[in-house]
């Protein structure tokens, strides 16, 4: 049974005709008081809550009666409703408990969604079985570690859903290949999956890249151009790192993801998309939150699940394996002969610190085998073309930033890693921890003009 509580006896009627139709039992009631008499006699499967029950628009009644939901049924999943220029009663109640939100007027097609996802991931058991992962299809997901395990235990969990999924983890752990894996074990896997690197998108061209645009909508529109949401409909969208995203482009964002409609430039009228959301970032989006540099209400609506990757170091025995995969995949690329390893060069590799990771592996397993054209490769082989990054900094670059603002310090940091890996901006990414995209974004900010090695 769906309970839904709104004082608005349209609201109740409307919704509870959209469910019953839907196949769901629905049983409506109009405020708080009777809630909680249905709550105390029995466990809904889903309550839809309003956030108000009086001409007071504060949401201190919603707050109240979802903490007091919460303490009889704790398990039972949540949906707030509220209007848009109230969306932050909505992160409060997200804050308190709530599973999801939705703003009215809200679009059906959206809300059911939202309601099976609500009900399919309650519906599986927190302490589901290892298992899980066995009837999963990794595609190019290599490793056999605790902490991979882990990871694909929750993609086999939520694959099929429609949650919205951020994953997390340093540059170079492998976030777009378990946003794949999430796509091609989901119910949409014959449908499109579109790749979107927010990093390498400017604010200027925002909109017209993700909506897409009717010709002659700006000076440079010369012909119609399909977004990427238009794209992904009925699919599959993987918005890369996010936490790159610039605040005006975020409302833009949330919007989309809020009521699955969008405009294309230079077209006002509205269209549906139907899309699963999938986000990635290897910054910390609660701090960015707490710095005001991240929306609250857009790290809520995408983070339904969070999949965290561990570091390379933290699964360094499925090292050897992602040596294997990726000398493999060289000779097979290149036409070469197989490439073996022995022992004392997997034991070097399998004690390197890896602050590239995974991305950091590939790269040297690659370089070494075209380098030394070896049949057997051993640590002194690896040794010869591993890229050190314990360099100490020198004590006139330290002392240099005396003074200096955030943006200095950053500019002066890229400019001494360009020097010190000759413009090879491969290795300065990676040097800094970021991806090239967010180093290209950093180079734009800052007006520096490199010639790429």
């Amino acid at each position: 049974m769906i309970l839904i509580i709104d004082d608005d006896s349209a609201v109740r009627s409307s919704l509870s005709f959209m469910l019953k139709r839907a196949g769901y039992e629905a049983q409506t009631v109009p405020g708080p008081r009777e809630a909680m008499d249905v709550v105390r006699a029995e466990a809904p499967a889903l309550i839809l809550m309003d956030m108000n029950f009086t001409l007071s628009t504060t949401g201190e009644e919603g707050l109240t009666l979802l903490k007091q939901v919460k303490i009889f049924r704790p398990d039972v999943p949540v949906i707030l409703m509220t209007a848009w220029g109230s969306i932050q009663l909505a992160v409060q109640g997200m804050q308190a408990g709530a599973f999801d939100f939705i703003t009215k007027p809200w679009n059906n097609a959206a809300l059911l969604q939202r309601i099976e996802t609500a009900l399919e991931l309650t519906a599986v058991p927190k302490d589901a079985p290892e298992e899980q992962s066995e009837t999963l299809n990794r595609s190019h997901i290599i490793g056999k570690s605790q902490g991979l395990m882990e990871v694909l235990n929750t993609v086999a969990r939520i694959a099929r859903t429609n949650a919205s999924v951020l994953i997390t983890g340093e540059s170079g752990t492998g976030k777009e290949l378990i946003a794949e894996a999430i796509h091609i074990n989901s119910q949409r896997v014959k449908q499109p999956f579109v790749k979107v690197n927010l990093g390498g998108i400017s604010q200027s061209l925002f909109e017209s890249e993700m909506f897409g645009h009717k010709k002659g909508a700006f000076t440079d529109a010369t012909t119609d151009r399909v977004g990427r949401f238009e794209l992904a409909n009925k699919g599959t969208i993987f918005l890369d790192e996010i936490g790159d995203l610039d605040p005006s482009c975020q409302v833009k964002l949330l919007r989309v993801l809020q009521d699955q409609t969008f405009e294309v430039l230079g077209d006002s009228r509205p269209r549906k998309t139907d899309i699963r959301v999938v986000s990635a970032t290897n910054a910390d989006l609660r701090k960015m939150v707490s710095e005001r540099t991240f929306r609250e209400d857009l790290f809520y609506r995408i983070n339904l699940i969070t999949v965290k990757l561990p570091a390379l170091r933290e699964r360094r025995e499925d090292i050897p394996l992602l040596a294997r995969h990726f000398a493999d995949r060289q000779a097979e690329i290149n036409g070469l002969p197989r490439t073996e390893f022995s022992a004392d060069a997997l034991n070097f590799l399998s004690r390197l610190p890896y602050p590239g990771n995974i991305r950091e592996l590939k790269n040297l397993v690659e370089r070494t085998i075209l380098v030394s054209g070896k049949p057997t490769l051993d640590a002194s082989d690896f040794d010869a073309q591993y890229l050190r990054h314990d360099e100490p900094v020198k004590a006139s670059e330290s002392s240099s930033l005396a003074g200096m603002t955030l943006d200095e310090i950053e500019h002066q940091t890229i400019l001494q890693a360009l020097d010190r890996h000759k413009g090879n901006l491969s290795q300065v990414a990676m040097t800094l921890g970021i991806s090239r995209a967010a180093l290209y974004r950093r180079l734009e900010k800052f007006n520096i003009t490199v010639n790429e090695k």
